[in-house]
């Protein structure tokens, strides 16, 4: 785990990649589509999947104020990537949240493009009110999570990032938890609401002092609740135990459900292949939690 907000310890290659200018081509797409002229052109940070860019185009006398994602780093094994979130962009616009609306999508060229509307408000790592920061992030969830279910097919199944390895890190000092949380993690709770799938504080939008979006639907799954409070909570974690449990404590009031630890359990054994790089004192942390949940379910 990093002290440094997910998305800003890129490297020089990774900023080159994801934060350069988009090439022409890319470009003439946004103004055929949306047959107007662009006028600016930002590079958005926060993410590592993918290139985001602020896009302005002008259109007659109106400024549309765009967000073009290009799927230029992705895992190979799932090409239908920028087809999903497509499909679930369409679909949470029925959410009484601010999402982004998709107005183009590119499926079918060398690099998958989509072409949605940008949402005001800025990214918030670093809150000077923790507990209403906590508290509106906890309570945007039952919104996702209540939603009736789309037909069969439109939106994909939970899994646990698979790993490319289940060996443990080094600096593992129990064992046996990791392996019990490894057999743990393949038997899924019951439960089946619709995800988000990446949510965590990097993907939330503020404005003001209040919520103003939700992005980042490309992970959508249908799923057990606690799935999505948990990958909150890992990404919590450097703030202190406390402030995950204050977290999952409002989450808990919000949806009026207990959480999970199995969501934990989840979180933990797929993110095992990075995990590996951790610090002694940083995987402390990480098996103290993965410790805590598996005696929680066991």
């Amino acid at each position: 785990m990093s002290d440094v907000p997910y998305g800003f310890d890129e490297d020089a290659d990774t900023r080159r990649l994801l934060r350069s200018r988009p090439p022409a081509e890319a470009l003439a797409w946004v103004e055929s589509v949306t047959g107007g002229r662009i006028t600016a052109v930002r590079a958005l940070r926060g993410g590592m999947s993918s290139a985001m860019h602020a896009v302005t185009v002008w259109t007659d006398a109106t400024a549309l104020r765009l967000v073009l994602r290009r799927y230029v780093r992705f895992d190979p094994t799932e090409l239908d990537i920028a087809e999903r979130e497509a499909r679930a962009l369409t679909f949470v616009a029925r959410l009484p949240l601010p999402t982004p609306d998709l107005v183009a999508a590119e499926l079918s060229g060398d690099v998958r493009m989509l072409l949605m509307t940008r949402l005001p408000g800025r990214v918030e790592w670093q809150p000077s009110d923790m507990d209403g920061w906590l508290r509106g992030m906890a309570a945007m969830l039952p919104a996702v999570h209540e939603v009736t279910l789309p037909a069969d097919g439109v939106i994909r199944p939970f899994r646990t990032y698979r790993q490319r390895s289940y060996d443990l890190p080094l600096w593992v000092r129990r064992p046996a938890v990791w392996e019990r949380a490894v057999e743990l993690v393949r038997t899924q709770p019951p439960g089946q609401v619709f995800l988000h799938r990446d949510f965590h504080p990097g993907n939330v939008l503020w404005r003001r002092g209040k919520v103003s979006g939700l992005v980042d639907w490309q992970s959508a799954s249908i799923g057990p609740p606690s799935v999505d409070p948990g990958h909150c909570r890992w990404n919590l974690l450097p703030y202190g135990r406390d402030v995950v449990d204050r977290f999952t404590w409002w989450w808990e009031q919000f949806s009026g459900q207990r959480y999970d630890p199995w969501a934990d359990v989840s979180t933990i054994i797929g993110c095992l292949d990075d995990l590996r790089d951790e610090s002694r004192a940083e995987g402390q942390m990480v098996e103290d939690t993965l410790a805590r949940a598996v005696a929680e379910l066991t």
